[in-house]
């Protein structure tokens, strides 16, 4: 079966004005008559600027939908602003509002994310604590003899001042004294740095072994 013939949109076009001319007792084909001429370009200034007027309401639509949708999302918008009265949120301050939210939201995301690589940390050093603490339950259950050689008063000290040497040595490298503030800034900033588990569990073990070297 053949399929029937496609209409182009010129050609639907020319059939709807040919349309609207016999519609008015006018012939299109008599190009003599400056009136049907005329009549013509009318028609077609017409339905152009009737299409862009449809056009234009549509954009307006969307960009009016547009910031309904954001005043209604945004919840910086739906708290009533005393300054402007009681009368509708103007276009700028939509945008306003709904910039300053979305930086609010960057900032909040870059807190949880760096509060989740903090938990993180602290996860990894409590689980390698709890190794070592597995290890030395480990050994002195292989080794039940082993803790009846009691450590003298000195071994400990001398591991307690070996550690506090090496955290002193940081702590003169890092801390300045130059005013109180700026003393307490620096407390804290050292405490960060050198403080952490893992950099205090390599503090003992440097300790130890030096002690165990010294002792065997």
């Amino acid at each position: 079966m053949a399929e029937p013939p496609s209409v182009s949109p010129e050609s639907s076009w020319t059939a709807r004005v040919d349309s609207t001319f016999s519609d008015n007792g006018l012939d299109p084909d008599d190009e003599d008559s400056d009136y049907q001429q005329e009549a013509y370009k009318e028609i077609y200034k017409d339905r152009r600027r009737r299409a862009h007027t449809q056009a234009e309401q549509k954009r307006r639509d969307a960009i009016k939908k547009g910031y309904d949708d954001l005043q209604s999302i945004v919840p910086t918008c739906q708290q009533q602003d005393f300054s402007i009265g009681s009368g509708k949120l103007s276009k700028a301050i939509v945008l306003q509002k709904t910039i300053d939210y979305i930086q609010f939201l960057h900032k909040e995301k870059k807190k949880q994310e760096e509060e989740v690589s903090t938990l993180r940390k602290d996860v990894m050093a409590l689980k390698i604590m709890k190794i070592n603490y597995e290890q030395i339950v480990k050994a002195h259950q292989d080794n039940p003899n082993e803790g009846k050689n009691q450590v003298s008063d000195q071994v400990k000290f001398n591991v307690f001042q070996g550690i506090m040497d090496s955290l002193f040595q940081s702590f003169n490298a890092s801390i300045s004294v130059t005013s109180f503030q700026e003393l307490s800034a620096c407390v804290f900033s050292w405490i960060e740095e050198h403080c952490k588990p893992q950099t205090l569990r390599d503090i003992v073990i440097g300790v130890l072994q030096q002690l165990k070297s010294q002792l065997y």
